[in-house]
């Protein structure tokens, strides 16, 4: 992973949980733990390579459990840790915030609409 090089809060929380997966990840372990399979199909458009790069990524931050029972076939399953457990009120306001994005209208659509309110 980067290192932190402004020292700040926000930065040190961005590495660990930014990018395009790794909070939406999160999100659907919030509800128990998951088989890699049910994660695949709960995000269709993440490829097996990059989901599998994001779960190691957030277990190496001890964010997420990896269990792995001795199974034949062998049965993984993904938990949130205790800490993981924590991002839970970040999740919450990040969906809160993006429902409130979808509601309002976007920039395209407010300057679709002044110019037909400028036209004749």
């Amino acid at each position: 992973m980067k290192k932190n090089i402004s020292g700040c809060s926000i930065e040190e929380a961005m590495r660990l949980i930014g990018g395009r997966w790794r909070l939406l990840l999160v999100s659907y372990l919030l509800d128990g733990s998951k088989r890699f399979n049910q994660l695949r199909r709960d995000m269709p458009q993440i490829s097996q390579r990059v989901l599998t790069l994001e779960l190691r990524a957030l277990e190496q931050a001890g964010l997420i459990q990896r269990t792995v029972y001795p199974e034949i076939p062998p049965r993984v399953e993904y938990c949130l840790s205790v800490e993981g457990e924590r991002l839970r009120p970040v999740v919450e306001v990040v969906k809160t915030f993006g429902l409130w994005l979808k509601a309002r209208p976007t920039y395209a659509d407010m300057t679709a609409d002044a110019q037909i309110e400028l036209e004749p």
